[in-house]
């Protein structure tokens, strides 16, 4: 079997991850993998083991020319499949070069937000099947006229290795200069609308009251950084909320949060919640998408309506004050990601798709 894989993400957030983990794991059983990325990204200086990887232009969703692009490459490569990952045009140019080009083709969708059903009819024609990373997700696009037989959900995964060390709470405070009494809470996202950080910060002041010793690490990056920043100022808070930027140690140090809260509006899963799981953290997040999926309720972490700012801030407030409830959804997390979300069963699941997906073609 011999697959193409487009993945146009430049940085490697959770879903480009997720591309190096299917890859490397369909390499270990003997498939042959291709993976076109963009010039000048991470994911092409990964270089994952068992992928060829093909860097090429990739311009977003006004570049057209990708489609000419792509069914060049699979005229000149003949995989037996293309797996587009992503969007930023590789969703649409994707499908059509796999058209063009005459090879089946299945899509993967890591988001939740709503399409039209007119939408829907016109570009799910491009896609021979489409995988979903949660069930929450999987019923959005049932909900707007996908057949059921087109759509299948298949979990995003998380190499639980990394975060199974256990943290040392005194580097951890001194590496990112906080007192050595503070509760830490941290936000794992990009700095963009949906994330909701606005949530956490307007639910903040009275927090501080209450537990001044409470301190809040922001990871990411993203357009919203200086509007958060600034938000930050205006509360006042400059003293409890600190920015961290992009780490790509983050899985030697995210053990060391007491708890994790991730306030999005609309989430296709959350990979950052599911590694937090796996170093044993807590997790506060929102009733929406896939995160029910990522977080059960009253067992490995708290959810809350999305964009509800008292119960986020009754949900912080009760892990903040409860050491004991803390240690017990961590350690139900952890359990729950090494039993439930592997890697391996990740990989199968694509894999029996595409094995499927060729089976009707021929």
């Amino acid at each position: 079997m011999k697959i193409l894989h487009v993945e146009s993400g430049k940085h490697l957030y959770g879903g480009a991850r997720q591309v190096l983990y299917i890859t490397e794991g369909l390499a270990a059983q003997g498939v042959d993998n291709l993976l076109a990325c963009p010039l000048g990204s991470e994911m092409a200086r990964q270089q994952p083991a068992g992928t060829r990887v093909l860097p090429m232009k990739m311009g977003g969703d006004a570049d057209i020319g990708l489609a000419f692009r792509l069914a060049r490459l699979i005229r000149a490569e003949k995989p037996d499949l293309v797996h587009l990952h992503s969007r930023r045009g590789a969703d649409i140019w994707g499908g059509l070069a796999a058209r063009l080009a005459g090879v089946p083709c299945v899509l993967s969708r890591r988001v939740d937000n709503p399409e039209s059903r007119l939408a829907v009819a016109l570009k799910y024609r491009l896609y021979d099947h489409v995988i979903t990373i949660s069930e929450g997700i999987r019923q959005v696009l049932l909900d707007e006229g996908l057949p059921p037989g087109k759509v299948s959900c298949v979990r995003s995964a998380v190499d639980p290795a990394p975060f199974l060390p256990e943290v040392d709470p005194e580097a951890f405070r001194a590496e990112f200069r906080l007192p050595q009494d503070a509760l830490v809470a941290g936000v794992v996202a990009q700095m963009i609308p949906r994330k909701g950080h606005r949530y956490l910060f307007a639910a903040l002041p009275e927090l501080v009251e209450r537990y001044p010793e409470l301190h809040v690490l922001v990871f990411g990056q993203g357009p919203l950084q200086a509007e958060l920043r600034a938000d930050v100022t205006a509360r006042g808070l400059d003293g409890n909320v600190h920015f961290a930027g992009f780490r790509h140690d983050l899985a030697h140090w995210i053990g060391g949060l007491d708890m994790l809260v991730h306030p999005a509006e609309m989430e296709g899963l959350g990979v950052s919640l599911l590694q937090a799981a796996a170093a044993g953290v807590p997790v506060i997040t929102s009733r929406a998408g896939g995160l029910p999926e990522a977080v059960l309720d009253g067992v490995t972490g708290i959810l809350c309506p999305p964009g509800d700012v008292a119960a986020l801030a009754e949900a912080v407030e009760r892990l903040a004050g409860d050491p004991d409830l803390r240690r017990r959804y961590g350690e139900a997390g952890r359990a729950r990601i090494l039993a439930e979300f592997s890697i391996d069963g990740m990989v199968e699941g694509n894999r029996r798709i595409y094995e499927h997906v060729l089976e009707n073609h021929r």
